[in-house]
Order: structure tokens, then C-alpha cells, then sequence
């Protein structure tokens, strides 16, 4: 998916798609993420559609949840939905900035092989 550390960076352009099609994967993983969350509330809570969409969106947004919870199966799902929902931000997070991290460190390891390289040159 990357290049190798010994291969040139990849252009300016090439990064940018790279970077707009992890953007497209982490938005993905958020919206499986979403849905589970509206199927759960609806399901286990027995919330209309809406209703499900801004507590599962509020749960996965970090702010919490805006109905209240009635059923002991519906408090069991708003908990492991939260859990899941910060694991869920914290993969997006990670899928968004590693092109960006690994641009960064490629540009580092080619700086200092330079440098080792012309080191070798002058004796």
C-alpha cells in the first residue's frame, strides 16, 4: 500500500489521492459504525429511525446520548455502543493521519540516508 523506505516519496498529487481515499475508508468505517448503532436503539430501546440516527450519531460524536434509556437491554447496548464507538474514533483517526505519518517518516529516513550517504562519499 505504501512504498518501501528505500523507494523516492510517491508526487504531491499521488499523496493527495492517497490521503482523499483514506478519508473515503474512515468515513465508511464511521458510517457501518453509525448504522450499528441505529439498528441497536431502534431494535433494543425501540426508538423510531430518528430518533435512533441522533442517539447513535451523538454516542459515536462523543457527546452522549439524548434519549432517555428504559430497558436494562437498551442500557447494555448504550454502554458497549460508547466502548465501541471510541475504539471506532480512535480507527478513523489513526486510518485518516497514517499516509500523513508515513509521508512524514519516508521524507525523515531519505533526509538522514542522504546525509549517511554523502558522509560516505567524503570519507
Amino acid at each position: 500500500m505504501f512504498e518501501h523506505h528505500k523507494e523516492p516519496l510517491i508526487s504531491r498529487a499521488a499523496f493527495f489521492v492517497r490521503l482523499i481515499l483514506h478519508i473515503c475508508f474512515a468515513l465508511g468505517i464511521v458510517f457501518v459504525a453509525l448504522a450499528i448503532g441505529i439498528v441497536g436503539y431502534h431494535e433494543f430501546e425501540g426508538l423510531s429511525w430518528i430518533d435512533a440516527t441522533v442517539n447513535a450519531a451523538m454516542i459515536l460524536g462523543g457527546m452522549g446520548p439524548v434519549n432517555e434509556l428504559h430497558s436494562n437491554v437498551g442500557k447494555l447496548f448504550a454502554a458497549a455502543y460508547a466502548l465501541f464507538s471510541g475504539i471506532v474514533f480512535l480507527i478513523a483517526v489513526a486510518v485518516i493521519f497514517a499516509p500523513v505519518i508515513h509521508r512524514f517518516l519516508h521524507r525523515f529516513h531519505l533526509e538522514i540516508d542522504s546525509e549517511n550517504s554523502s558522509k560516505d562519499e567524503t570519507g
